[in-house]
């Protein structure tokens, strides 16, 4: 049919297979809407031929794609089928000159073909190592969400003070190899501001919440003593509400608190130095800081959702933008200098980590989208498909499919740009981190694109240039010396994670996930593992192990009305998988205790004995399961009926841990000495206490 062959040319799919051997259509009003959001007419008839011939005269007179990939430095296949006696001139980043035979230093570099008849083509030549940097050895490291994890310093959620104590702490005394933590992405001002971490405003800059405002230096030399004294005692008395008084973390009086002490730090005059400093980096962020910043200036005034401002400053180049950053000059050096110091606190905590011994440091996450309101989609409107959120089709575990709100990127925009954006966001986070962890990593591949105001029942996947994707993440992390590790759980289409493993990239591999599934369905047994990988009990999104242990997960599930069964089908279900893991490990001789019972802080231990039984090349400890933790810190599937994001990491009573009482655990320090037996090269055996 016309409208299949034409949306084969621009990557829509027609049909998609939710398990092996089903294959279910895509509505033809999904595919038209993710044509239209590519700019291509397909409402009628007519169109769709008009379209398809068009699409069809381009590819067969087109030269060269807007993007080539070239693999270690070697000839790209792409230009094998240009016409006999084509010249070709690439120009490398550098601004040489370079033949096409030669060997091309990793870069993006402009490639320029000239037919025998006369045509020509320019295009982006990506150039990027065949592999990304594998792990120095095999090592373990914590997981944590940081906003949950509070010192007796930070005011009410967990700071990058805190994250640097805990680096230290883990690298010098426990011997850990990495830290990883949820995304710090800027989020979307207003009250109350989404606290979940994975639907930012932008995803390019950090969220200066985070922020430890006591590292700041010009703090010392703030002339109102006695409103900072008021500040730290506002502060105090957040915390402890968190910490003594089983309070819910609370962002928005966080950031209130800190945005006034921010801006009474502002009016200490920088040091020529720090002035230095702070000029060079506005140079080096260049447009994409001045469009956050401005965005950041233009919410105070106007509303954080940008669809909703005067329509001139809906478009981030138009005059009237222009005028009015002019106007709010100051607002938007206020942000730029917020945007400054957190990217300065950042470097300085894998600085802390990497001082400690850490082969890694710290491991980032990137979300796999930003709030269709916020700085990101604001600023870079032309590459995101208006009209679409990204989400997840009908599965067995999610019969009505997920729409995450997200705006999806346009395939065709990012290849015609040689990947510009997704380049400098991968830049940016690449200088502050040993590894990066990539939300929903199969996103490289394909997205789910549903057409706003529809379920996602009624969407389609949209496919991107996968070997591009790679090759630009390829480059940059390799660049930085970094690690990237994949977050392939769930359903993931054939072909990808043997893509994803050719190129370097590690993927996820969760205990409780880990089955013989083309065989009897059993846990999966240690030696069957992937080896590149990093393997973990559980994630931000799944309950912890004391609860999973205690079956505590389907209680709550049930007290929500969040089953798809009965409680007791449900309570007897769970115990039985439960049951079929404690017999692998009893039968491993991983299970330690005196008598016929077994503790649950030993079972616990018997699972990280377990992931250390495995090749993974990195274990992950979630690091409310060094103490017992039974409450997760997310619960998908609700909004307000569980305080998502918001819960501090707490011992097995649900008082919360401060993060000098988890240095001095007996739990956490017993689950570490397992954890040091981790065997063959890296981390591990490390200073004791």
């Amino acid at each position: 049919m016309p409208l299949s062959r034409l949306a084969a040319l621009h990557g829509v799919a027609t049909s998609y297979s939710p398990s092996p051997g089903r294959t279910v259509a895509a509505t033809d009003t999904a595919v038209v809407a993710a044509l239209a959001a590519l700019g291509v007419d397909a409402s009628t008839p007519e169109a769709v031929r008009a379209a398809l011939a068009a699409r069809e005269a381009e590819t067969r007179d087109r030269l060269l794609p807007p993007t080539v990939v070239c693999w270690g430095g070697r000839p790209p296949d792409a230009l094998s089928a240009l016409p006999a006696g084509t010249r070709l001139r690439i120009t490398t980043e550098q601004g040489e000159t370079r033949a096409a035979a030669e060997q091309l230093p990793p870069g993006v570099h402009a490639l320029r073909a000239t037919a025998p008849d006369g045509r020509t083509a320019d295009a982006h030549l990506v150039v990027a190592p065949d592999r990304l940097p594998t792990p120095p050895g095999r090592t373990y490291g914590l997981l944590v969400q940081l906003y949950s994890l509070l010192s007796r310093r930070s005011w009410g959620m967990g700071d990058l003070g805190d994250l640097a104590e805990l680096s230290a702490w883990a690298g010098r005394a426990l011997g850990a190899g990495f830290v990883q933590v949820n995304p710090l992405h800027a989020a979307v001002p207003g009250t109350p501001t989404d606290p979940s971490p994975y639907r930012p405003s932008s995803r390019r800059f950090p969220d200066p919440v985070h922020l430890r405002i006591e590292d700041i230096p010009e703090y010392a030399y703030v002339d109102d003593r006695d409103h900072v004294r008021t500040l730290l005692e506002r502060a105090e008395r957040l915390r402890a509400s968190v910490l003594d008084k089983d309070a819910l973390i609370d962002r928005d009086a966080v950031w209130e608190l800190k945005r006034e002490a921010l801006e009474l730090i502002r009016e200490v005059p920088l040091g020529p130095g720090r002035r230095a400093a702070y000029v060079d980096f506005l140079a080096e962020e260049g447009e994409a800081l001045e469009d956050h910043v401005t965005w950041c200036a233009l919410a105070e005034v106007h509303g954080p959702e940008w669809q909703k401002w005067p329509v001139g400053l809906r478009d981030p180049r138009s005059p009237e933008t222009a005028r009015a950053r002019s106007e709010l000059m100051d607002r938007v050096d206020f942000h730029s200098r917020l945007a400054w110091l957190t990217d300065a606190q950042l470097a300085a905590a894998q600085r802390s980590a990497r001082d400690a011994g850490m082969p890694v440091g710290l491991v980032h996450d990137l979300a796999v989208g930003v709030h269709p309101g916020g700085a990101d989609a604001w600023a870079q409107q032309e590459y995101y498909a208006a009209g679409m959120s990204v989400g997840a089709p009908p599965d067995a575990f999610n019969a009505r499919g997920q729409d995450w709100g997200l705006p999806p990127w346009r395939p065709d925009r990012l290849a015609a740009s040689g990947y510009a954006p997704y380049r400098r966001l991968l830049r940016a986070l690449f200088r502050y981190t040993g590894a990066l962890r990539i939300d929903h990593v199969m996103g490289l591949f394909r997205l789910w694109w549903i057409p706003q105001g529809q379920p996602p029942t009624e969407g389609t996947y949209v496919r991107y240039d996968a070997e591009a994707m790679l090759a630009v993440l390829t480059l940059e992390a390799s660049r930085a010396g970094a690690l990237v590790i994949g977050e392939d759980l769930g359903t993931v289409e054939p072909g990808v994670r043997e893509t994803l493993q050719e190129r370097g990239v590690l993927g996820t591999s969760v205990l409780w996930f880990e089955r013989d599934w083309d065989g009897d369905g059993q846990p999966l047994p240690p030696e069957r593992w992937r080896a590149d990988c990093l393997a973990t009990a559980t994630t931000h999104d799944l309950p912890p192990t004391a609860s999973r242990l205690t079956g505590d997960h389907v209680e709550l599930r049930g007290r929500l009305g969040l089953l798809t069964g009965g409680l007791a089908e449900e309570r007897a279900a769970a115990a039985s998988e439960m049951g079929e893991w404690l017999a692998l490990f009893a039968r491993l001789g991983l299970l330690r205790g005196s008598g016929s019972a077994v503790s649950e802080e030993a079972e616990i231990q018997a699972v990280h004995r377990f992931l250390l039984r495995t090749p993974a090349r990195m274990v992950g400890v979630w690091l409310p399961d060094a103490v017992g933790d039974r409450r997760p810190q997310n619960l998908p599937g609700t909004w307000d009926q569980y305080p998502n994001w918001r819960l501090p990491v707490a011992g097995a009573d649900g008082r919360p841990v401060t993060l000098e009482e988890l240095a001095a655990s007996p739990r956490l320090y017993a689950l570490v000495d397992v954890l040091r037996a981790l065997p063959g090269d890296g981390v591990g055996g490390g200073p004791q206490r």
